[in-house]
C-alpha cells in the first residue's frame, strides 16, 4: 500500500468517528485592515484564494461569509475609546466561519498547518493588520421570531442586508457569566421585538495555539470577554440609529461591564471589487 493509499484511507477513518452535526459550535471571527493602498489587492487575494484554500476547504467548516464596513459604516461605530478595535474605525473586512461543534481541536491542528504551508508557497498578503481574531465557543442563540425563520447554522448562506459585531467586555469571569445569563433572559429578547434583527449568536473566545502564525496576536479577554453577532434584514445604515446608536448603555448600568464595540457591516459581493472604493 502505497503513502497516497494510507492518506486516503485515514480521510474515511476520520469521518467515520466523532461529532458530525449542524450546530455552530464554535466560530472563527476575523477583522481586519488593509494597510493604505492594498485594499484592492488584499480583497482579491482574499476572495480569489484565501477564503476557499485558508477556510472553506478545511475539515468541520462547513459555512463562510465575508462582510465590509465602507467608510460610511465605521463612522457609526461607538465607543469612540474601544479596547478591541484601535481606533474605531479600524478593521474594514470581517469574516465569519461556523466549525462544527465538537471539531474544535481537529481543525485547529488543520488550520495551523495549512496556514504555515500557505506562509511558506507565498500564498499570504502580508499588508493586513488583524484587528480582532478569535476561534470562539458557542455560548447561546436568541431568535426574534421564535421557531419560525432561518436557524443559527443557516446564518451564513441566509441572504441576510447586514450584521452587526458587538464585543462586550465583563469586568471579571464571574461578571461575565451574569451577563451571559441577563443577555439571554432580558436584553436580547427585548432588544430583538419588533427589530431589523431576525437573531443573535453569541461567542466566548478561545487563546489562540502557542504555534499559530506569528502575525496574528494572541486573543484578549479569554476569560471576560462575549462578541455578539446580530442578523439584520435591513441595511444596518437605515436602521442604526432606532436600534443600535447609544444602546451600550443598557451593559454598563448593570454594573457588569462595557461594550468595546459596536460595528456594523454589509456583505461582500463574491468575486467582486464592489465597495472597495468606499474604504477610505
Amino acid at each position: 500500500m502505497t503513502t497516497d493509499d494510507i492518506r486516503a484511507r485515514v480521510y474515511g477513518e476520520l469521518a467515520s468517528v466523532g461529532p458530525y452535526g449542524v450546530r455552530p459550535g464554535h466560530a472563527l471571527i476575523t477583522l481586519v485592515e488593509p494597510d493604505p493602498g492594498q485594499e484592492r489587492a488584499y480583497n482579491r487575494w482574499y476572495e480569489d484564494d484565501h477564503f476557499i484554500a485558508g477556510a472553506m476547504a478545511m475539515p468541520w467548516i462547513y459555512a463562510g461569509r465575508r462582510w465590509v464596513a465602507t467608510r460610511e459604516l465605521r463612522e457609526l461605530r461607538h465607543p469612540a475609546e474601544s479596547a478591541v478595535a484601535r481606533p474605531v474605525t479600524a478593521g474594514c473586512y470581517l469574516s465569519v466561519y461556523w466549525i462544527t461543534e465538537g471539531r474544535y481541536d481537529e481543525h485547529m491542528r488543520w488550520t495551523v498547518g495549512i496556514n504555515k504551508r500557505l506562509h511558506r508557497d507565498g500564498r499570504v498578503h502580508q499588508a493586513r493588520r488583524h484587528v480582532f481574531t478569535a476561534f470562539q465557543d458557542h455560548e447561546a442563540t436568541v431568535y426574534r421570531d421564535g421557531t419560525e425563520g432561518p436557524r443559527d447554522f443557516h446564518a451564513l448562506d441566509h441572504p441576510y442586508a447586514g450584521l452587526v459585531l458587538e464585543v462586550i467586555d465583563a469586568n471579571g469571569p464571574r461578571e461575565r457569566e451574569e451577563l451571559l445569563r441577563w443577555l439571554g433572559a432580558e436584553r436580547l429578547p427585548e432588544r430583538l421585538t419588533g427589530s431589523p434583527a431576525a437573531m443573535v449568536t453569541v461567542f466566548r473566545p478561545t487563546p489562540l495555539p502557542g504555534d499559530r502564525m506569528s502575525y496574528v496576536p494572541q486573543v484578549e479577554g479569554v476569560d471576560t470577554r462575549l462578541t455578539l453577532l446580530w442578523f439584520l434584514e435591513r441595511d444596518p445604515r437605515v436602521c442604526w440609529e432606532e436600534h443600535f446608536a447609544g444602546r451600550g448603555a443598557d451593559v454598563e448600568r448593570t454594573g457588569l461591564g462595557r461594550v468595546e464595540l459596536a460595528a456594523p457591516f454589509i456583505p461582500t459581493v463574491p468575486g467582486t471589487d464592489r465597495y472597495v472604493d468606499e474604504l477610505r
